[in-house]
């Protein structure tokens, strides 16, 4: 026999306490990843204000890589997304400090944005689970469809933020080409302005160097606040859909 006042109980217990409970949980473990993530950019961002966009991404380069071995020796196997960050940094960073040119590392938040975009795409026609349940899968249980809604506002996702950061780039590639062609050199330091320019040069080397720390700021703070808050977005979508066992009736004594 069921008790009456438990059975009442029982499922207005399941329809909010789990739910909640999987979406704040959900919720701080992508923060505490998204924050590890993004730690690299927080030492460059650091190196900047210290020095310039080149010791910058040095240490960039070498951040990541310590927290990806880090990552290795803790557990003994690392996930491809931050192999495939990591490896683009190198390679991007690298030409920037080869050829002494921001080019390649302002590019290279593009790249890796599309280049998840297509993983994310690709895995929506490609094999029996999307992408982002693969990831996320063993931890939340929700319906196929909602995976795959998910998945495919993730590419949207990857590929707005990889506009937004080639816009900036863009940005700051204009006012270079202009100062430039003003100055007629190429190789200037743009933190030392004033002791190398006068004039109108000098506000062209002004508005280039504006436009580098936008773009800078844009790949810390911006990044990392559309980032969290659409991994918040997330979470209370998935909260929605979360499939719960039934509750059990509790057979009175």
């Amino acid at each position: 026999m069921l008790a009456p006042a438990a059975a009442r109980r029982a499922p207005a217990s399941t329809d909010t306490g789990p739910s909640l409970s999987i979406r704040d949980h959900s919720y701080r473990v992508s923060r505490m990843k998204l924050l590890s993530d993004f730690f690299p950019i927080l030492l460059f961002f650091i190196a900047y204000q210290l020095f310039d966009i080149y010791v910058a991404t040095a240490v960039a380069i070498v951040a990541s890589a310590v927290q990806v071995s880090s990552v290795w020796l803790r557990r003994r196997r690392i996930e491809t997304m931050p192999l495939v960050t990591l490896a683009l940094l190198v390679l991007f960073g690298g030409l920037t400090l080869l050829l002494h040119d921001r080019t390649f590392i302002m590019w290279k938040p593009s790249i890796v944005n599309w280049l998840f975009a297509l993983a994310f795409l690709g895995s929506h026609f490609i094999g029996e689970r999307p992408l982002i349940e693969r990831l996320m899968g063993q931890a939340v249980s929700v319906p196929t469809p909602v995976w795959r809604r998910l998945n495919l506002v993730w590419v949207g996702f990857f590929t707005l933020a990889g506009l937004a950061n080639l816009a900036l780039a863009n940005g700051f590639f204009s006012a270079e080409a202009a100062l430039v062609a003003a100055a007629g050199q190429a190789d200037i330091d743009l933190a030392q302005c004033a002791a190398q320019f006068g004039g109108s040069v000098l506000e062209l080397c002004r508005s280039a160097h504006g436009k580098e720390q936008l773009w800078v700021n844009f790949k810390l703070f911006g990044m990392l606040g559309l980032t969290i808050l659409f991994v918040i977005a997330q979470s209370f979508y998935l909260a929605r859909h979360i499939q719960e066992p039934a509750p059990q009736p509790m057979e009175a004594n």
